[in-house]
């Protein structure tokens, strides 16, 4: 499945670019992610938390930067794993490209995610909605990490976002499905021209 997302980050496209540079930096701004080692070569071991609702999956497995292309500021990146209690399996490739704006960087996300297992139970709408609540958490860790390294201060202070939690994906999720339906339901009446 094919999910499209951004955000904004109110700094220069090249300071956001060297940032995305850092992978592991990067990592740590993923709610529940982890890199447990380095391959080099631009691969990657770790393990990616996550709950929706009931289900709590932790998935282990490999990422590796496929293109970093500098000058047209796009990134492309694969990563596979599986649930370690067996109940899933889950591939995604993402592509991001950044872009100036008047107040920063607009970062344009695409994930083209595969899901099998417990996992794949939930609808498209709830993984988007999901998605959109990581990616808010994602930009908003980057952004404090992006300002404690400008300040001199070690981004590891910062800390790490919580991990991907169940109830508070759920509720954000679930309220962006209700505005997504709401907007739907209570679009103005367009007459049908003939």
């Amino acid at each position: 499945m094919l999910i499209k997302n951004g955000f904004e980050v109110a700094e220069p496209i090249e300071k956001v670019w060297q940032f995305f540079g850092n992978i592991p930096q990067v990592a740590a701004c993923l709610p529940g992610a982890e890199l447990t080692d380095d391959l080099g070569g631009g691969k990657y071991l770790g393990r990616v938390r996550i709950a929706m609702g009931p289900v709590r999956l932790q998935f282990s497995g490999t990422a590796e930067i496929k293109e970093r292309n500098d000058a047209a500021k796009r990134l492309v990146a694969a990563a596979s794993g599986a649930d370690e209690r067996g109940r899933g399996q889950a591939s995604m490739q993402v592509v991001a490209n950044l872009a100036p704006t008047r107040d920063g960087t607009k970062v344009d996300v695409g994930l083209d995610l595969e899901l099998s297992g417990a996992a794949a139970q939930f609808g498209r709408g709830m993984v988007s909605d999901v998605t959109a609540v990581l990616m808010q958490q994602f930009a908003t860790s980057m952004q404090a990490r992006i300002d404690a390294i400008a300040k001199g201060v070690s981004p590891d202070q910062v800390g790490a976002p919580s991990s991907a939690s169940g109830i508070a994906i759920a509720l954000r999720a679930l309220r962006m499905a209700l505005a997504r339906v709401a907007r739907r339901f209570f679009l103005p009446y367009r007459p049908i021209s003939s």
